[in-house]
């Protein structure tokens, strides 16, 4: 990491209150040079739900603080009812939020310092909302750099996927915001009524998986949001960004493929995360340097040639054997001028040509997988932790149904959705269909290339739900996941199918079997032809991008602290970072994961801010209905003069006709010398019917 000490502009940095037309009052930070007041500069807007005071700051200060050195005036933004701003939090995404962060770039463009020309960035979550905000056409909104986030509210974010509910991600995440949303505003901000707003934050509020859960299908509550409705709408220049180890990196190919205004993307070999921060796997790039082009090219009408050069920019893995962490993958750089690219040619398998793991019947196999597949999978997004990626596959594809196809002498390097064609029948109304490409290696390691999945009561659209006619055979298809990868020359191609994907994929109410007509069935590879061309080694460059050492502002000096699990409920600390057990009595198999969102530490204001988080998943063998996922949180501020704590707990779980939903939480305030206070003592229960999944 390279640290720019001095910026080439001295900066100032502010605090401001941003007071909308209904009297709410939005938290801002502002990064902006000194002389700014006598030499406006474009403004650039990050706007998230994360608190700007403490948990992203150390974040924060490695982007904003550079831009502004850099001739910006770079705005943090916390949204209505998170960190100090005013007012209740609603959902995620919601038109309010949406409302208000206009009203927020607004504000940016009339202050004396901007020369109204504004950008908009942020990763996940304000990836997100800067799509969706381009969406509305601000007139000052000319450029934004979204990464690691999805044009798709419904089938691409962390409720659905391939119309399937995903449990692991629809319990976590909707149990980790109920956590975030119930921390209290900071006492330096707003002052003394912190105590009396963070009480009226915890009684108006509801946890958000009930709400999730209460729509299914795709639906209006999913459309609103989704650029992908109206890609026309966007108007700005979007620089999309994304990793092979993200779920949101498809969303990267359809906005190349679908904008009108000027796109450009990059995928790397990236988690979710931003490519400049030193998390694996890399090779990471100068991120916040080509960003900045991106920025002067839009906002200053500066000609670097940043609109120039490919229009799709790939890392393509190669060549590493399966590993829960690469601190850097093998690979090369792949710029394509279009995409779709015409160097991709669509090669398609029918599955009878390849070798089937099971007996086949007829030219029929049979699916049905113990309800722990799946437990293999990794994490849902991974951080970069030590044990985030998809191990060894061999357990899970012992699991599925395998076709392997026949070993190739020459790599085979691919870069797209692989597309699966399927002609089944399942014995039950409701079932699931689960595909996973792996990558077999010649002494049988296999490691996970991609995966989708199909919900197959959704398999005539997302918006609705028809039941399987039990017993008759039927047509479906589906893409997995985007995937740039290259397999080595005697490496077979595994195509794997299970019915179940625990906890990924909340399981059907049933066990259903599935049986496929392999000769019906097949499998289509985006496959790259010889005249793609590769533009960069590991140790070459490519001109025009960002792919020298990564620059940053310097860091926030923030101590990180050892978690004492001894002083804290042990429902809190899972016993490491990741474990999968099995009671061989009971049939129960047990996930339990710290999600390891970035632990414990102390501010240079003086803040300790302590976290502790534990997600729990568990299914019996044979019984569907069993599974339950599980996420508790603790969290603790103090500062001089004030400490807050709480306690959350999420717990979804499900019968044959309804999801099972109970959340609580349980928060206290100190205040000077006084006694500890309890503000809240909370219990939201949720009965919910299945509709689809």
């Amino acid at each position: 990491m390279k640290y720019i000490d001095p910026l080439p502009r001295q900066i100032l940095v502010e605090d401001s209150w941003i007071t909308l037309a209904d009297g709410t009052r939005l938290h801002a930070r502002t990064w902006r040079p000194r002389d700014s007041d006598r030499h406006p500069v474009p403004g650039l807007l990050e706007y998230l739900p994360y608190r700007l005071d403490d948990w992203t700051a150390p974040r924060d200060n490695e982007r904003h603080p550079y831009y502004a050195g850099h001739g910006y005036a770079s705005v943090r933004v916390d949204i209505r009812g998170t960190g100090s701003s005013d007012g209740l939090f609603i959902d995620e995404y919601s038109e309010q939020e949406q409302a208000d962060g206009l009203e927020v770039l607004a504000w940016i463009a009339e202050q004396s310092w901007c020369t109204g020309s504004l950008g908009m960035f942020g990763i996940s979550w304000g990836g997100f909302n800067s799509l969706q905000l381009a969406g509305h056409a601000p007139e000052a909104l000319k450029a934004i750099v979204t990464v690691c986030s999805t044009d798709d509210r419904y089938d691409n974010d962390v409720h659905y996927m391939g119309g399937a509910l995903l449990g692991i991600d629809m319990a976590s995440w909707g149990g980790t915001m109920f956590a975030f949303n119930a921390r209290p505003p900071r006492p330096e901000v707003v002052g003394e009524s912190w105590v009396e707003q963070w009480r009226q934050r915890l009684e108006n509020t509801r946890p958000m998986t009930g709400r999730w859960l209460e729509h299914q299908e795709r639906d209006e509550y999913w459309r609103q949001g989704s650029v992908c409705e109206d890609y026309s709408s966007i108007k700005a220049a979007v620089l999309a960004v994304g990793g092979w180890h993200d779920p949101y990196r498809d969303a990267v190919l359809r906005l190349v493929q679908n904008l009108d205004s000027p796109v450009r993307g990059i995928i790397g070999p990236w988690s979710h995360q931003y490519p400049d921060r030193g998390y694996a796997p890399g090779p990471g790039i100068n991120f916040l340097r080509e960003t900045l082009a991106w920025w002067d090219h839009w906002l200053k009408g500066i000609d670097n040639g940043a609109d120039l050069g490919p229009k799709l920019l790939a890392y393509l893995p190669e060549g590493d054997p399966p590993a829960t962490y690469y601190e850097r993958r093998k690979g090369h750089w792949l710029g394509l001028s279009n995409w779709p690219a015409q160097e991709i040619r669509s090669q398609r398998h029918a599955l009878s040509e390849g070798s089937c793991s099971t007996p086949v019947h007829d030219g029929v196999a049979l699916v049905r997988s113990p309800q722990h597949t799946g437990a293999d999978a990794g994490r849902f997004f991974p951080f970069g932790n030590a044990t985030d990626l998809p191990p060894d596959q061999r357990a899970e594809d012992g699991r599925s149904v395998c076709i392997d196809l026949p070993p190739a002498p020459d790599p085979v390097g691919i870069l797209g959705n692989p597309r699966v064609r399927l002609r089944l029948r399942a014995d039950a109304a409701e079932a699931n269909i689960i595909a996973r490409l792996c990558d077999v290696a010649p002494d049988g390691s296999s490691t996970l290339v991609t995966r989708g999945v199909l919900n197959l009561n959704k398999r005539e659209g997302r918006d609705k739900a028809v039941p399987m006619p039990v017993g008759q055979y039927v047509e479906v298809e589906f893409e997995m996941v985007g995937i740039g990868y290259v397999f080595a020359p005697g490496h077979t191609i595994r195509l794997a199918l299970s019915s179940n994907y625990w906890p990924w994929i909340w399981p059907p109410p049933g066990d259903p079997a599935l049986e496929i007509e392999l000769a019906a069935s097949t499998l289509e590879l985006p496959v790259l032809g010889a005249d793609a061309a590769v533009m960069a080694t590991d140790s070459g460059l490519i001109e025009g991008v960002g792919f020298g050492k990564p620059e940053q502002s310097p860091r926030l000096a923030v101590d990180y602290l050892e978690n004492d699990g001894g002083k804290i409920d042990p429902a809190f600390v899972a016993g490491s970072q990741r474990s999968v057990s099995h009671d061989v009595e009971s049939g129960q198999w047990v996930l339990d994961v710290d999600p390891g969102y970035g632990g414990s530490r102390r501010y240079p204001d003086g803040l300790v801010f302590t976290e502790y988080s534990r997600e729990t998943y568990t299914i019996r063998d044979g019984d569907p209905l069993s599974g339950q996922a599980r996420s508790a949180w603790s969290i603790g501020l103090a500062n001089e003069g004030w400490s807050a704590r709480l306690e959350t707990h999420s717990v979804l779980g499900a019968d044959a006709s309804n999801f099972l939903l109970t959340n609580t939480v349980t928060a206290w305030a100190t205040v000077g010398d006084a006694e500890e206070e309890l503000v809240a003592d909370q219990e939201w229960t949720e009965v919910i019917p299945r509709t689809s999944t």
